[in-house]
């Protein structure tokens, strides 16, 4: 993790995607339903500072994924803004937005399906520099993957090669070199390890922390995964069904997680030395995010859940170094791992 910088980079602000669900409408029409829209994203703010990781974590359908693709402009968002070293997303026009396409890359979860199969890897990894710099000619483009692929630890020699002709950890070393090859700043990780073996994502993790550090990279980090969080992120913002529940330091994060949604997930994590200890499973799944829960969306799984928690929604507040939307933050009991609920 690097030293936090004072320019931020990155900053959302209300941030939200619902997305138009309901039946055709002549289907519409003749059994009288209303149009029905869900709410994958709602009222999200956070920042990125220059050269540090921001971690996003939740379960499946929190959100994660559908904010990577609004912050870098694959999808519009339906509210709120993004706003990229103070240019609105948004509102850029064409040349701004162009500018800033380059200086926004992404790294994908799957390392094989973000490959075309079709393509040799110099061709793949070029793509990005004949679209921004055009008049590279072909001999020094080709010069400029190689270096690209030795910089991520593979041979000049496998530009030749085609994707299937790799493991999955050089698949997504090719992907980060792809990404890499517009020189950008801000890079999303959208769950990058989650499909390798555990030996190979400490490889490629070391990779992107080494990268980062000599190339004053700025990543949001997309995972489910805590323990890849714990090595990688420099801040933290937990999602549940589509809002920010908590906002923390990473250390703060782990040593003293405030939100219960959070302890749940803290604890839900294998642990080394949880082997012959109690301990109680997370219960509940994520509501239907089309008919989401009136109140605080977490509290019919909330261990600490009030009356109030049904009916008023809560706002984000300071709490110590985090900033957690919670009614009843100040009445929880002190937090034990394995003893949140």
């Amino acid at each position: 993790m690097n030293q936090q910088s004072e320019s931020v980079l990155v900053e959302v602000q209300g941030l939200g995607k619902r997305f138009d669900v309901s039946s055709p409408w002549l289907n519409r029409v003749l059994s009288r339903e209303p149009k029905r829209y869900l709410s994958a994203v709602e009222s999200v703010d956070f920042s990125i500072k220059k050269g540090t990781t921001f971690a996003l974590v939740g379960e499946s359908g929190s959100g994660k994924s559908t904010i990577a693709k609004m912050l870098v402009g694959l999808m519009p968002p339906t509210s709120g803004r993004v706003v990229i070293d103070g240019v609105d997303l948004m509102k850029a026009d064409t040349v701004e937005q162009n500018q800033l396409r380059r200086r926004i890359q992404m790294i994908f979860q799957d390392p094989y399906a973000s490959l075309n199969p079709r393509w040799r890897i110099e061709d793949i990894i070029g793509e990005p520099i004949l679209a921004f710099e055009p008049e590279i000619g072909r001999t020094v483009r080709a010069r400029r993957v190689a270096e690209l692929l030795e910089q991520v630890g593979l041979s000049a020699a496998d530009a030749a090669r085609y994707p299937h002709e790799f493991s999955g950890g050089q698949r997504q070393r090719i992907g980060i070199a792809r990404a890499l090859a517009s020189k950008p700043e801000l890079i999303v990780c959208d769950e990058p390890t989650s499909a390798l073996d555990v030996s190979v994502q400490a490889q490629v993790l070391n990779l992107m922390r080494d990268l980062q550090t000599q190339l004053e990279l700025t990543y949001l980090f997309i995972t489910h995964d805590l323990s890849v969080v714990r090595y990688m992120a420099d801040e933290i913002g937990v999602l549940y069904l589509g809002g920010l529940v908590e906002t923390a330091p990473a250390k703060s994060l782990f040593d003293t997680p405030q939100h219960p949604y959070t302890r749940m997930l803290l604890d839900a994590a294998p642990r080394l030395d949880g082997f012959g200890r109690e301990h109680q499973p997370p219960t509940g799944e994520i509501p239907d995010p089309i008919n989401r829960p009136k109140g605080c969306f977490y509290h019919p799984r909330c261990p600490f859940v009030a009356a109030r928690c049904k009916n008023d929604q809560p706002q984000q507040r300071s709490v110590e170094q985090a900033r957690v939307a919670c009614h009843e933050i100040e009445k929880l009991p002190v937090y034990r791992a394995g003893q949140s609920s």
